[in-house]
């Protein structure tokens, strides 16, 4: 062949062999990493929605969180409705109260009740001047004749018993508690409560484990001794007991008295977990090369150690979030922690144990908020441990 039978390419054209990748900073990296964990975009997923709904959920509800209406008292999220005449529908609550109600599931108004016989088990109320009466005692028949009535409501000289069918509650989606109150909208602003005692007593458990365990692992010696025989202290006591104690002697209990509880204690961990991660870093070289040029020990903290170590730390102080949220539950459930009025999720599940039996979606509504916030807490974390930890890298 001839040169001329060949067409040669412009060296501006021209590739190397060797395609480089773009490269990522740490956080990028990271990122990358943790969009990859699946289980971890679902639980920061869920987290955003549910600080979504702790700020803007009770403003979108019709009632409020101390708002009660004693004649809705332990209305249920699903309405069982009976059709007693032409457009005329009716609710019964389990205190065998009558409630008109829409076709689509509006709770109307309580009728006024007339006549009670509790021997012959059956109520009387006024709807239009007039009578409907509500006959409960094949509830309590052994008859198998009639297992499958729960009610007779006479109007009109009219007997009905088959249920119309079943709907969700309108007014009250989660039903309402013993006092009236909805559910839902205490629920949202029990998440408001939870999460900002929460987020507060970790962001304090932040700074002062942080703080303390740099300058614990940085001066070593004498001083990381007295420091840490301090953290050991404080750790051979029931962190529970220690939170109960503090809560008794405090006798203005409330959100900031049980915010600067939990912060009081919680910071040991974060210290022994920065002193560690001090204690590794304070002999590298460009520590070591930070102290040859006079950088004084805060700078050298501030600048060096606690930003090479914010790996372990935002991990760590996603999973406190969580402990935080089920301590601070728990407190409110024994009495010890947000007093009423004011919604937290531990005082809901609290005040649904008296009719546990009888309305279980009192306290099936705040648990289910518990366990999703906990959960999506620890997914999260457990997603960000592998995300920063340039040693659990797989690609």
């Amino acid at each position: 062949m001839r040169k001329e039978d060949f067409e040669f390419v412009d060296s501006s054209l021209k590739q190397d062999k060797e395609q480089i990748r773009t490269s990522l900073t740490y956080w990028k990296d990271a990122w990358r990493r943790l969009k990859q964990n699946r289980l971890a975009l679902v639980g920061l997923i869920a987290i955003i929605l549910i600080t979504l709904i702790a700020i803007f959920g009770p403003l979108f509800t019709a009632h409020t969180y101390r708002e009660q209406d004693n004649d809705k008292i332990n209305t249920t999220p699903a309405l069982d409705i009976y059709q007693i005449d032409d457009g005329l529908f009716v609710y019964v609550s389990r205190q065998y109260r009558l409630f008109i109600v829409s076709e689509d599931g509006v709770l109307g108004d309580l009728l006024v009740n007339t006549e009670t016989n509790v021997n012959l088990r059956y109520k009387t109320y006024e709807y239009n001047g007039e009578e409907i009466t509500l006959d409960y005692s094949y509830k309590f028949s052994d008859d198998p004749e009639y297992k499958d009535i729960d009610f007779t409501f006479t109007y009109k000289d009219v007997e009905t018993f088959e249920k119309h069918k079943t709907v969700l509650n309108k007014t009250y989606p989660f039903g309402t508690d013993q006092l009236g109150r909805d559910v839902m909208t205490r629920v949202f602003y029990g998440a408001r409560i939870s999460l900002t005692v929460a987020l507060v007593a970790t962001l304090v458990n932040l700074f002062i484990g942080v703080a303390y365990g740099a300058i614990s692992g940085l001066e070593g010696g004498k001083v990381d001794n007295t420091m840490m025989r301090i953290v050991d202290i404080i750790n051979s006591i029931p962190l529970l007991l220690y939170v109960i104690l503090l809560m008794v002697m405090i006798d203005n209990r409330g959100l900031w008295t049980i915010i600067i509880t939990l912060g009081s204690v919680y910071w040991v961990g974060m210290a022994r977990l920065v002193r560690g991660q001090v204690l590794s870093l304070k002999n590298q070289e460009f520590v070591l090369a930070a102290r040859m040029l006079g950088v004084s020990k805060g700078k050298t903290i501030t600048k060096h150690l606690i930003p090479n170590a914010l790996g372990p730390i935002i991990v760590s102080m996603t999973m406190m979030i969580p402990t935080a949220v089920f301590t601070e539950s728990f407190l409110s459930f024994i009495g010890l922690g947000i007093s009423a009025p004011t919604a937290s999720w531990g005082t809901l599940a609290n005040d649904a144990l008296g009719g546990l039996e009888l309305f279980p979606y009192q306290l099936f509504f705040p648990s289910l908020a518990i366990a999703i916030t906990m959960l999506a807490f620890n997914f999260l974390g457990d997603g960000l441990r592998t995300a920063l930890d340039p040693r659990l890298r797989k690609g």
